[in-house]
Protein backbone atom coordinates (compact mmCIF):
# COMPACT_ATOMS: atom_id res chain seq x y z
CA UNK A 1 0.00 0.00 0.00
CA UNK A 2 1.69 2.58 -1.17
CA UNK A 3 1.29 6.70 -1.84
CA UNK A 4 -2.08 7.97 -0.52
CA UNK A 5 -2.96 6.11 2.55
CA UNK A 6 -6.08 3.60 1.36
CA UNK A 7 -9.57 4.85 2.99
CA UNK A 8 -11.58 2.03 4.98
CA UNK A 9 -15.39 1.96 4.33
CA UNK A 10 -16.95 -0.36 7.21
CA UNK A 11 -19.71 -2.88 6.14
CA UNK A 12 -21.52 -5.37 7.16
CA UNK A 13 -21.83 -7.95 4.57
CA UNK A 14 -18.92 -7.97 1.53
CA UNK A 15 -19.51 -6.92 -1.71
CA UNK A 16 -19.89 -8.73 -4.95
CA UNK A 17 -16.64 -10.38 -6.40
CA UNK A 18 -14.30 -7.81 -6.44
CA UNK A 19 -10.60 -9.56 -8.00
CA UNK A 20 -9.20 -8.20 -5.09
CA UNK A 21 -7.32 -10.65 -2.55
CA UNK A 22 -9.04 -10.54 1.25
CA UNK A 23 -6.95 -9.07 4.23
CA UNK A 24 -7.21 -11.75 7.20
CA UNK A 25 -7.25 -10.27 10.61
CA UNK A 26 -6.73 -13.09 12.97
CA UNK A 27 -6.67 -12.96 16.58
CA UNK A 28 -5.72 -15.62 19.13
CA UNK A 29 -7.31 -13.58 22.36
CA UNK A 30 -5.47 -9.89 21.35
CA UNK A 31 -2.70 -11.16 19.57
CA UNK A 32 -2.84 -10.44 15.64
CA UNK A 33 -1.47 -12.71 13.27
CA UNK A 34 0.93 -11.12 11.29
CA UNK A 35 3.14 -12.57 8.31
CA UNK A 36 6.44 -12.26 8.08
CA UNK A 37 7.33 -9.01 6.91
CA UNK A 38 4.92 -7.78 9.69
CA UNK A 39 2.04 -7.23 7.44
CA UNK A 40 -1.74 -8.83 7.61
CA UNK A 41 -2.00 -11.82 5.57
CA UNK A 42 -4.22 -11.89 2.70
CA UNK A 43 -6.08 -15.04 2.43
CA UNK A 44 -4.50 -16.45 -0.54
CA UNK A 45 -1.35 -16.69 1.85
CA UNK A 46 -3.03 -18.70 4.09
CA UNK A 47 -3.06 -22.36 3.66
CA UNK A 48 -4.26 -25.60 4.81
CA UNK A 49 -1.81 -25.51 7.76
CA UNK A 50 -3.26 -22.37 8.59
CA UNK A 51 -5.77 -22.58 12.06
CA UNK A 52 -9.36 -21.73 11.33
CA UNK A 53 -11.57 -18.92 12.87
CA UNK A 54 -14.24 -20.29 15.50
CA UNK A 55 -16.07 -17.02 14.06
CA UNK A 56 -15.71 -14.74 11.31
CA UNK A 57 -16.75 -11.17 10.89
CA UNK A 58 -17.08 -9.21 7.64
CA UNK A 59 -15.51 -5.15 8.65
CA UNK A 60 -15.54 -3.58 5.64
CA UNK A 61 -13.19 -2.23 2.25
CA UNK A 62 -9.59 -0.78 2.76
CA UNK A 63 -9.40 0.63 -0.31
CA UNK A 64 -10.67 -2.30 -2.48
CA UNK A 65 -9.47 -5.14 0.03
CA UNK A 66 -12.18 -6.88 1.42
CA UNK A 67 -11.47 -7.05 5.29
CA UNK A 68 -12.03 -10.17 7.12
CA UNK A 69 -11.91 -10.72 11.37
CA UNK A 70 -11.49 -13.98 12.78
CA UNK A 71 -11.65 -15.08 16.57
CA UNK A 72 -8.90 -18.07 16.36
CA UNK A 73 -8.89 -20.85 19.48
CA UNK A 74 -6.41 -19.80 22.02
CA UNK A 75 -3.98 -22.79 21.59
CA UNK A 76 -3.88 -22.24 17.57
CA UNK A 77 -0.39 -21.87 16.56
CA UNK A 78 0.83 -19.95 13.69
CA UNK A 79 1.72 -21.62 10.28
CA UNK A 80 5.24 -21.32 9.20
CA UNK A 81 6.75 -17.61 8.80
CA UNK A 82 4.12 -15.82 10.55
CA UNK A 83 3.68 -15.36 14.24
CA UNK A 84 1.49 -13.97 16.61
CA UNK A 85 1.62 -10.36 17.71
CA UNK A 86 0.08 -8.72 20.71
CA UNK A 87 -1.51 -5.81 18.67
CA UNK A 88 -0.72 -2.85 20.99
CA UNK A 89 2.93 -4.20 20.38
CA UNK A 90 2.61 -3.66 16.63
CA UNK A 91 1.27 0.46 17.11
CA UNK A 92 3.87 2.40 15.21
CA UNK A 93 5.37 -1.04 13.50
CA UNK A 94 2.25 -1.71 11.37
CA UNK A 95 1.26 0.52 8.88
CA UNK A 96 -1.08 2.86 10.19
CA UNK A 97 -4.01 1.79 8.01
CA UNK A 98 -3.59 -1.67 9.10
CA UNK A 99 -3.29 -1.02 12.53
CA UNK A 100 -6.56 1.06 12.43
CA UNK A 101 -8.45 -1.90 10.86
CA UNK A 102 -6.98 -3.99 13.58
CA UNK A 103 -7.94 -1.88 16.55
CA UNK A 104 -11.52 -2.46 15.19
CA UNK A 105 -11.11 -6.30 14.41
CA UNK A 106 -10.76 -6.67 18.06
CA UNK A 107 -13.10 -5.48 19.60
CA UNK A 108 -15.46 -6.91 17.32
CA UNK A 109 -13.98 -10.27 17.74
CA UNK A 110 -14.23 -9.72 21.56
CA UNK A 111 -17.60 -8.29 21.41
CA UNK A 112 -18.94 -10.95 19.00
CA UNK A 113 -17.07 -13.89 21.36
CA UNK A 114 -18.97 -12.53 23.99
CA UNK A 115 -22.02 -12.14 23.39
CA UNK A 116 -22.95 -15.66 21.70
CA UNK A 117 -25.99 -15.52 24.24
CA UNK A 118 -28.40 -13.14 26.10
CA UNK A 119 -27.18 -12.08 29.37
CA UNK A 120 -30.67 -11.14 30.38
CA UNK A 121 -32.53 -14.22 29.42
CA UNK A 122 -29.80 -16.89 28.32
CA UNK A 123 -31.03 -17.74 25.00
CA UNK A 124 -28.98 -17.51 21.84
CA UNK A 125 -28.07 -14.49 19.77
CA UNK A 126 -28.08 -14.04 16.17
CA UNK A 127 -26.53 -10.95 13.95
CA UNK A 128 -28.57 -8.62 12.72
CA UNK A 129 -28.42 -7.68 8.51
CA UNK A 130 -29.22 -3.79 9.35
CA UNK A 131 -26.54 -2.75 11.92
CA UNK A 132 -23.48 -4.39 14.01
CA UNK A 133 -25.57 -6.10 16.50
CA UNK A 134 -27.07 -8.82 18.39
CA UNK A 135 -30.06 -9.51 19.16
CA UNK A 136 -31.68 -12.29 21.46
CA UNK A 137 -33.75 -14.96 19.37
CA UNK A 138 -36.19 -15.03 22.53
CA UNK A 139 -36.54 -11.64 24.06
CA UNK A 140 -35.20 -9.35 21.33
CA UNK A 141 -32.46 -7.59 23.55
CA UNK A 142 -29.82 -6.16 21.18
CA UNK A 143 -26.02 -6.02 22.12
CA UNK A 144 -23.71 -3.65 20.56
CA UNK A 145 -20.23 -3.20 20.57
CA UNK A 146 -18.90 -1.55 23.64
CA UNK A 147 -16.84 1.72 23.45
CA UNK A 148 -16.01 2.94 26.79
CA UNK A 149 -15.58 6.82 26.52
CA UNK A 150 -12.81 8.15 28.15
CA UNK A 151 -11.66 11.46 28.94
CA UNK A 152 -7.71 12.34 28.89
CA UNK A 153 -6.42 15.93 29.19
CA UNK A 154 -3.67 18.51 29.56
CA UNK A 155 -3.92 20.60 32.41
CA UNK A 156 -2.05 23.69 32.46
CA UNK A 157 -0.56 26.40 34.48
CA UNK A 158 1.02 29.18 33.38
CA UNK A 159 4.36 27.53 31.18
CA UNK A 160 3.90 24.37 33.34
CA UNK A 161 2.09 21.30 33.08
CA UNK A 162 -0.07 18.70 35.28
CA UNK A 163 1.77 15.38 34.82
CA UNK A 164 1.52 12.26 36.92
CA UNK A 165 2.66 8.70 36.86
CA UNK A 166 0.51 5.36 37.64
CA UNK A 167 2.11 2.42 39.95
CA UNK A 168 1.30 0.97 36.61
CA UNK A 169 3.62 2.98 34.38
CA UNK A 170 7.14 1.75 33.66
CA UNK A 171 9.96 3.37 36.26
CA UNK A 172 10.30 7.27 36.33
CA UNK A 173 7.26 7.51 33.32
CA UNK A 174 5.28 10.73 33.49
CA UNK A 175 2.06 11.27 31.19
CA UNK A 176 -1.06 13.01 31.61
CA UNK A 177 -4.21 12.92 33.34
CA UNK A 178 -6.90 10.22 32.06
CA UNK A 179 -9.87 8.46 33.51
CA UNK A 180 -13.83 6.56 32.50
CA UNK A 181 -16.69 8.96 31.79
CA UNK A 182 -19.21 8.30 34.57
CA UNK A 183 -23.27 7.38 33.64
CA UNK A 184 -25.37 11.01 33.27
CA UNK A 185 -21.58 12.69 33.00
CA UNK A 186 -21.09 14.90 30.24
CA UNK A 187 -16.90 14.69 29.04
CA UNK A 188 -16.38 18.12 30.60
CA UNK A 189 -17.12 17.38 33.84
CA UNK A 190 -15.54 13.92 33.46
CA UNK A 191 -12.27 16.39 33.16
CA UNK A 192 -13.09 18.76 36.36
CA UNK A 193 -14.05 15.30 38.54
CA UNK A 194 -11.33 13.48 37.35
CA UNK A 195 -8.09 16.03 37.76
CA UNK A 196 -9.97 16.70 41.23
CA UNK A 197 -9.76 13.12 42.28
CA UNK A 198 -6.88 12.37 40.96
CA UNK A 199 -4.65 15.46 41.44
CA UNK A 200 -7.07 17.26 43.65
CA UNK A 201 -6.65 20.73 41.68
CA UNK A 202 -9.75 22.71 39.92
CA UNK A 203 -9.77 23.35 36.24
CA UNK A 204 -11.21 26.04 33.86
CA UNK A 205 -11.63 26.82 29.90
CA UNK A 206 -11.84 23.25 29.15
CA UNK A 207 -11.17 23.23 25.51
CA UNK A 208 -11.78 19.84 22.78
CA UNK A 209 -8.24 18.75 21.60
CA UNK A 210 -9.25 15.67 19.54
CA UNK A 211 -9.82 11.91 20.06
CA UNK A 212 -8.73 8.35 19.19
CA UNK A 213 -9.79 4.94 19.28
CA UNK A 214 -7.85 3.20 21.97
CA UNK A 215 -8.25 -0.76 21.28
CA UNK A 216 -6.80 -1.65 25.21
CA UNK A 217 -9.24 -3.10 25.73
CA UNK A 218 -12.12 -1.22 24.14
CA UNK A 219 -12.39 2.89 24.31
CA UNK A 220 -12.73 6.11 22.68
CA UNK A 221 -10.32 8.66 23.78
CA UNK A 222 -11.37 12.16 24.23
CA UNK A 223 -8.62 14.83 24.44
CA UNK A 224 -8.96 18.23 26.37
CA UNK A 225 -7.01 21.34 27.42
CA UNK A 226 -7.51 22.88 30.56
CA UNK A 227 -6.23 25.67 32.91
CA UNK A 228 -5.52 25.19 36.52
CA UNK A 229 -7.91 27.29 38.08
CA UNK A 230 -7.41 26.37 42.48
CA UNK A 231 -6.06 23.99 44.31
CA UNK A 232 -2.60 22.54 45.06
CA UNK A 233 -1.35 19.06 43.77
CA UNK A 234 -2.60 16.28 45.98
CA UNK A 235 -2.63 12.00 45.39
CA UNK A 236 -3.72 9.48 47.01
CA UNK A 237 -0.54 7.09 46.53
CA UNK A 238 -2.62 4.15 44.96
CA UNK A 239 -3.90 5.50 41.64
CA UNK A 240 -1.76 8.06 41.18
CA UNK A 241 1.96 7.80 42.90
CA UNK A 242 3.32 11.04 41.99
CA UNK A 243 2.41 14.16 40.32
CA UNK A 244 3.74 17.79 39.45
CA UNK A 245 4.05 20.63 37.22
CA UNK A 246 6.59 20.39 35.27
CA UNK A 247 8.23 23.23 32.74
CA UNK A 248 9.54 22.23 29.01
CA UNK A 249 12.92 22.77 29.60
CA UNK A 250 12.36 20.29 33.12
CA UNK A 251 9.99 17.64 31.98
CA UNK A 252 10.40 13.97 33.37
CA UNK A 253 10.77 10.89 31.35
CA UNK A 254 7.33 10.00 29.24
CA UNK A 255 6.11 7.23 26.91
CA UNK A 256 8.53 7.13 24.01
CA UNK A 257 7.08 7.39 20.63
CA UNK A 258 4.08 9.62 18.84
CA UNK A 259 1.82 6.94 18.16
CA UNK A 260 -1.01 8.20 21.11
CA UNK A 261 -2.79 11.13 22.45
CA UNK A 262 -1.27 11.90 25.13
CA UNK A 263 1.70 12.22 23.28
CA UNK A 264 0.32 14.39 21.05
CA UNK A 265 -0.99 16.52 24.24
CA UNK A 266 2.48 16.71 25.47
CA UNK A 267 4.22 17.85 22.24
CA UNK A 268 1.27 20.17 22.06
CA UNK A 269 2.28 21.91 24.93
CA UNK A 270 6.26 21.83 24.05
CA UNK A 271 5.75 23.28 20.55
CA UNK A 272 3.81 26.10 22.34
CA UNK A 273 6.58 26.57 25.34
CA UNK A 274 9.47 24.83 24.03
Amino acid sequence: MHGRRPRFEPRLAPPGETGAEPLCFLFRGRELLVAADGTVPREAELDAASPRPLRRQFLGLLGPLPCWSGELAPDAQAPPGMAFRDLRALYGRLAPELHAVAARAVQIVEWDRTHQFCGACGAPTHPVEAERARVCARCRLSFYPRVAPSMIVAVERGDAILLARSPHFPPGIYSVLAGFVEPGESVEETVAREVWEEAGVEVEDVRWFGSQPWPYPNSLMLGFQARWRAGEIRVDGREIEDAGWFTADAMPRIFPGNVSISQWLIADFLRRHG
